[in-house]
């Protein structure tokens, strides 16, 4: 386990180099993008589909910004790292090294204030990611990438486009074959028309990288359950369907802890008269176990391909910098070392003509 372990924090650290130079997948790279070889595991859902109450409850912890219309407008790249019983839970974020964050609603402000400060006080998306650590003795060791929420109209102040805008993004992501799908559906809406599942059908048609996920399950109507869905007979995945019950607003409002959310989380299936034969396989603490164990296999599947991506990006370099020459030195003994060396090519060069008539 420690050697997996240390396995994800190592493509943790490669995906946070890969945002400091400028590479976070896309097609307008000029070179092979080492982000697009890496292992994710992405989340895809809806707006109000409980995309952000479901990352909060693997964290353990309130961090996410709240609002109407689109409030996820980067994509955030929440890197889990699970640390000794009783060490302190902090958080911390790529662009602000060396700062550590305890005040989770601090973490929060920062989130919206790095959004704007890249997409304006606008409804515009950007791609460019906010990465964010989080080290905690309560969570697994896991990455996640958070999408903007799919929507099917433009609201006041976004673009005609916003719609396809986010589409593409997403897309993007849940394409690559080493990307595993976080699928987010709510249970009290027809799996049929789940914009998630949508998406998966397309880019992960027999399912084989797509977890799903089903929230609100105790908003359901009076004497309906979702285990056509759960039990994969209304839409199978190769992956078992995953309950989820998140905090009520009211118990947002009251700022219920997150840990007291997860118990009562366990309460609810464990005495549920229709989940409970599958309550061991459902809440966002086997969920979170969960992805981090397929997460685990995808890099060890992927560390080949990963390794041949590097070694490809260092060759294309390479050619690249011999073919705009090497740094001149800022000293003079360099500028006159390097003046010297290009008059002994030019007198080579001048000799090779002559001698060739």
């Amino acid at each position: 386990m420690a050697t997996m372990e240390s396995l994800i924090g190592l493509v943790n650290r490669i995906q946070r180099a890969c945002t400091v130079l400028g590479d976070y997948g896309g097609d307008d790279n000029a070179f092979s993008s080492l982000w697009e070889a890496l292992p994710s595991v992405a989340v895809v859902g809806g707006q109000s589909s409980g995309k952000s109450s479901v990352l909060e409850s693997i964290v353990g912890r309130d961090f996410l910004p709240r609002g109407s219309g689109i409030v996820t407008r980067r994509p955030l790249v929440l890197q889990l790292n699970k640390t000794e019983d009783g060490s302190q839970e902090y958080a911390e974020f790529l662009h602000l090294p060396k700062q550590r964050f305890t005040d989770f609603s601090v973490v929060r402000k920062e989130i919206q204030d790095e959004t704007d400060r890249i997409t304006g006080k606008t409804k515009q998306i950007s791609p460019v990611p906010i990465h964010l650590s989080i080290y905690s003795p309560y969570v697994v060791n896991l990455t996640l990438i958070d999408l903007p929420g799919l929507t099917k109209v433009a609201v006041e102040g976004q673009p005609e486009s916003i719609v396809q805008d986010i589409e593409a993004m997403v897309h993007s992501y849940v394409e690559k074959p080493n990307c595993i799908i976080l699928a987010i559906s709510p249970a009290n809406q027809d799996i049929a028309t789940s914009d998630a599942i949508r998406h998966c059908r397309e880019v992960d048609p027999t399912g084989e990288r797509t977890f799903g996920v089903l929230t609100k399950l105790d908003l359901m109507d009076k004497g309906t359950n979702a285990l056509d869905v759960l039990e994969g007979s209304s839409y199978r995945l190769q992956h078992p369907w995953v309950g989820i019950v998140n905090r009520s607003q009211a118990d947002i409002n009251k700022n219920v802890d997150m840990i007291v959310a997860r118990r009562k989380e366990r309460e609810y299936f464990a005495t549920s008269p229709d989940y409970g034969h599958l309550a061991n396989k459902m809440g966002s603490e086997y969920l979170a176990k969960l992805l981090s164990k397929s997460l685990e296999s995808v890099i060890r599947a992927r560390i080949p391909s990963i390794t041949s991506t590097i070694n490809k990006s260092i060759d294309e370099l390479e050619s690249e910098l011999d073919h705009l020459g090497r740094p001149i030195g800022v000293d003079a003994g360099a500028q006159l070392y390097t003046i010297l060396e290009l008059c002994r090519a030019f007198d080579r060069i001048f000799k090779e003509h002559l001698d060739g008539g």
